[in-house]
């Protein structure tokens, strides 16, 4: 009875918790503020959007979001790959690296002198473009780089990057795709002013300095798309989904003929035609003044001239009678997609796809979800999809089970397709869905970088504000039989199937090493804009620190468990976390154990209805495991804790194993490592890493074989989670109305008076590094690096040096490491290097550079980023600028929410009780460039690296990387300690 109750608790909440109100109406109202500027703003729109237009066009999104003293800037152009001209593909992308290289103000030290050669460089880019003797196209592109160096001698890298990073930006970035470029930067609140300065006067002109180094880079980036398996299939269902229109003919990128053949006028052209007020906003969310705001923004950008914008028209597309099959090959693991084209942004098929898509694949209760995912058909399956102007699609994707074929899951993937046609889901799932959506909105709205995107999104294509906060509401009118209509009208044999096959790719371009004579990065040298900047002033902005023994909150329940808390302020939604300090380093099945419990159900519950009834609640719930830590977790809407904890629990009490579920679940694991072993990411940063660090005796080798996940009992590890709740534990919820809360965990979760202590830990040593290199052959274009080195065990007292060694050394677009080896040199798209901190107390910390490039300028790439590990460049000016960024973006940092109690956790394992950026952030004060040099001789210039090296054999200069110490060639399987039997394909 008692089992029976909970569900019918549960059913019944679920039910109300769909209810939504339909009295919403949002309505475009138009208003002045005191300074006469005009906006817009929407009825009941829980962002607080004012939308202004100014006189020349631009149009301005802001939002206020008080958390921290932060704004979250987008600059967006209404500009990107769809309108490259057809001969010069990636035009758009390539221009949107080249406006960080600053104007005729920023970024020069004598423009009359530095344009004489940029003008020539044009001109001799045409000439070349235009060329078609090799010989003669070589012999241009010698003069090209002796007339770039020449060039460089009077220009400053980087003097954008240093001065953004002198306000303490972060995340100083920018993307290119089909409709839009977009900038972007987190700047303190109180540098709006000299932000805007800034900005004003990079888009003011476009000048193309340090052209042909630049160009470099984006062919390592050009490299790196050529290494992504994902991106070639993508780019094939593209191409089988659009055979006239850009979206599927020009890739964003570009082709390998066109950036050999690159023409400055043809981007300068496109930069006049493109980059006017009228065709770009400005996003700003954060805690900023919406009237001082505008104001500001006028004073600097409402002098920018607009112009007419006709953007080109482009193709439409016939209609798909038949299936159009794609193959690509590469060396990952195999999988398929099936793409239906569908009409774009603001069309009935964006409102019927959204909900059809969600039916399909929520993560949790859909018709993949459950049929395929949950029943461990195929080793994973999903749908999602994407509109944008012209255009739409809906993707499907799956990759095989062992021993199953591509078609074979192409086939379970329509026949969930069938099963959407016929109506075979629940009705509930409507509102469900609804609630789904409502929910991650709500989440989504409480971040100033995921709102401001939403709303430059809405200006990319075209959407009234009012349209998009209203587009869920709309969604509830759907039906069940709209639906099913729908998609009978709209699954057809209209389909584009790609197969990415494990396998060669025949289609690889090649590029030779050009042969870039590095350029002069007159490092400490200033442009007279740069002087006059640094003359403006900010209001200061002091640092908030946080006492974590007043913002945490502590109770006892009646179980005799400690409730650590803190109220959410914002919204409804909480977190619950049962927190055990104890992972798979303690108990080694534990891992093993939690993940199987996602496949079973309760003596009276499948695990399908389980997962339909957390659905219904709109609660995400599970139990995840690492190495030191497990937890047991719940979240969702306060009003649903109740029930959901119930469910939760039932789960947890009454768990079922069997055996068929149990054999899936390890064949399952074991194609995952197959697939693992062909992901270049994972065998560097996951598998040669912990080989660095750990040897042979680490954590990631620590795992069963094929024999051992075969005999396990499923139902000892189902025992096994069980008992995790006799082991000592805490909790901490996040959310309103704690004493609710409380009364729900003390009905639902029982614990035993007295608690067991947690199992002794296995202890992995860090090995000692230097003189070795580990290599692992794979079929790619690009070669990677990462010298590692041990360094001392940790201590709180070097957090201040390192943090500001880090920001003006190895990590950032300003820092050294990224001006020497991408700037000057060109030999990496990706380069850096870090002191990084080790994450307990009494661990070592590491030493680590990374560098990624074609296989024929690894030795050059070599050769420069270790001088520079020994050899520490001394830029006072630059190093002023990295401590003034240190400090600035601690003053603004603010920890809040749910993030507080997180964040204490992480320091307690390293023995420190409060917070630590007290600390750091005065000693970084008094730190000089002479204390920076001498932590960098005592700490880093002697040390011996282990190298760790992934790359195509056949293409590398194997005699180089023999030079940097004993060389061990591994095996994936020996690295990762799979067993042939285990990995077969």
């Amino acid at each position: 009875m008692r089992k029976l109750s909970v569900l019918v608790l549960v059913t019944g909440l679920a039910l109300s918790s769909c209810k939504t109100s339909d009295d919403s109406s949002f309505e475009v109202k138009e208003s002045k503020d005191s300074n006469g500027y005009s906006y817009e703003t929407v009825s009941n729109d829980p962002t607080g959007l004012r939308l202004y237009t100014l006189d020349n066009g631009l149009k301005v999104y802001l939002s206020k979001n008080a958390d921290e003293p932060k704004i979250q800037t987008f600059i967006a152009v209404r500009a990107g790959s769809n309108y490259d001209p057809a001969e010069s593909t990636g035009l758009a992308h390539y221009l949107e690296h080249m406006v960080f290289k600053g104007t005729s103000k920023m970024g020069t030290l004598d423009w009359e002198k530095e344009k004489v050669h940029l003008d020539e460089i044009s001109s001799l880019y045409e000439q070349r473009k235009n060329e078609t003797d090799p010989a003669k196209k070589k012999e241009l592109y010698k003069k090209i780089d002796e007339e770039s160096f020449k060039a460089s001698q009077f220009s400053i890298a980087n003097e954008y990057d240093k001065l953004t990073s002198s306000m303490g930006a972060t995340g100083t970035n920018a993307h290119t795709w089909f409709e839009e470029t977009v900038y972007k930067n987190k700047i303190p609140a109180n540098e709006l002013d000299k932000w805007l300065a800034l900005e004003s006067e990079r888009f003011s002109e476009l000048v193309l300095r340090l052209f042909h180094t630049e160009l470099e880079v984006v062919f390592e980036e050009f490299n790196r798309g050529q290494d992504n398996d994902f991106r070639k299939s993508y780019a094939a269902m593209l191409d089988g989904l659009f055979p006239k229109h850009p979206y599927g003919q020009q890739n964003t990128i570009g082709t390998a003929e066109h950036l050999k053949n690159p023409s400055m006028v043809a981007i300068h052209n496109y930069f006049d035609t493109y980059y006017v007020p009228n065709n770009m906003a400005m996003v700003l969310v954060g805690d900023l003044d919406f009237e001082k705001t505008i104001k500001m923004v006028d004073a600097h950008f409402g002098l920018l001239e607009s112009k007419e914008v006709v953007h080109p028209v482009l193709p439409t597309e016939d209609p798909i009678t038949s299936p159009v099959v794609k193959e690509v090959f590469g060396p990952t693991a195999a999988s398929v997609s099936i793409a239906y084209r569908a009409n774009g942004i603001g069309s009935e098929d964006q409102k019927l796809l959204t909900m059809a898509d969600m039916l399909l694949a929520n993560g949790n209760a859909g018709l993949i979800d459950l049929n395929l995912n949950q029943k461990q058909e195929v080793q994973r399956a999903s749908c999602s999809t994407t509109f944008l102007n012209d255009y739409g699609y809906h993707n499907f994707s799956g990759s095989p089970k062992q021993g199953q074929t591509l078609d074979e899951v192409k086939d379970l993937l329509f026949e969930q397709i069938e099963k959407l046609k016929k109506g075979d889901f629940d009705e509930w799932m409507l509102a469900a869905v609804i609630n789904d959506m409502k929910l991650s909105k709500t989440r989504q709205n409480e971040n100033s970088s995921a709102l401001a995107t939403a709303y430059y999104n809405a200006f990319i294509h075209h959407e009234n504000w009012s349209s998009k906060i209203s587009f869920i509401d709309e969604l509830k009118k759907v039906t069940k039989q709209d639906i099913m209509d729908f998609a009978n009208r709209f699954y057809a044999n209209n389909y584009v199937v790609t197969y990415k096959r494990k396998g060669v790719d025949n289609n690889i371009a090649k590029v030779a090493n050009p042969g870039i004579t590095p350029v002069e990065l007159n490092r400490g040298k200033k442009s007279v804009f740069n002087t006059e900047f640094s003359k403006l002033t900010s209001d200061k902005l002091a640092p908030v620190f946080i006492d974590y023994n007043e913002k945490i909150k502590t109770s006892t329940l009646k179980n005799g468990l400690t409730l650590s808390y803190i109220i959410n302020k914002n919204n409804d939604l909480f977190d619950l976390n049962i927190i055990f300090d104890m992972g798979k380093d303690n108990i080694k099945q534990l891992e093993l154990a939690v993940g199987y419990l996602d496949y079973v159900g309760t003596n009276d519950m499948s695990v399908e209805a389980l997962k339909k009834e957390f659905y219904k609640l709109g609660i995400n719930y599970g139990v995840r495991t690492g190495s030191d830590q497990s937890m047991v977790y719940l979240s969702g809407l306060k009003e649903n804790l109740k029930p959901g904890l119930a469910l939760l629990e039932n789960l947890w009490n009454n768990a079922v194993a069997d055996q068929e579920s149990y054999d899936k679940y390890v064949a399952k694991i074991l194609k995952g490592r197959s697939n693992a072993k062909s992901q270049k990411g994972n065998i560097l940063f996951n598998g040669l890493l912990n080989y660095g660090i750990y040897g042979e005796n680490s954590e990631l080798r620590n795992i069963y074989n094929a024999a051992d996940l075969k005999a396990m009992d499923p139902v000892k590890l189902i025992a096994l989670v069980k008992d995790l709740k006799n082991y000592k534990q805490r909790i901490f919820y996040y959310g309103k109305d704690v004493a609710a809360a409380t009364a729900s965990i003390e009905e639902f979760h029982k614990v035993n008076e007295t608690l067991k202590d947690y199992p002794a830990p296995v202890v992995y040593t860090q090995q000692e590094t230097g003189g070795k290199v580990y290599f692992v052959d794979f079929d790619m274009v690009q070669s990677e690096i990462l010298f590692i080195a041990k360094a001392d065990v940790f201590d709180k007292k070097q957090m201040a040096l390192t943090s500001l060694f880090n920001t003006y050394f190895g990590r950032g677009l300003s820092s050294i490491v990224f001006q020497e080896i991408r700037e000057s040199k060109s030999l990496a798209y990706s380069a850096f290097a870090s002191y990084s901190s080790a994450r307990k107390k009494g661990e070592s910390n590491t030493i680590m550079a990374y560098v990624g490039t074609q296989a024929n300028k690894l030795p050059q790439a070599v050769d420069a980023m270790l001088e520079l590990m020994r050899n520490m460049p001394e830029a006072q000016e630059q190093f002023k600028a990295a401590k003034k960024a240190t400090l600035k973006k601690i003053a603004s940092e603010r920890i809040t929410k749910s993030t507080i109690f997180w964040k204490f956790e992480g320091l307690k394992k390293r023995g420190i009780t409060y917070d630590i950026r007290k600390d750091i952030y005065e000693e970084v004060q008094n730190i000089t460039m002479k204390d920076l040099a001498a932590f960098f001789v005592e700490n880093i210039k002697e040390k011996k690296y282990t190298s760790l090296v992934i790359g195509n054999k056949k293409d590398m200069k194997m005699k180089e990387l023999l030079k940097l110490g004993e060389f061990k060639e591994l095996d994936v399987n020996y690295l990762f300690n799979y067993q042939l039997e285990t990995v077969k394909q």
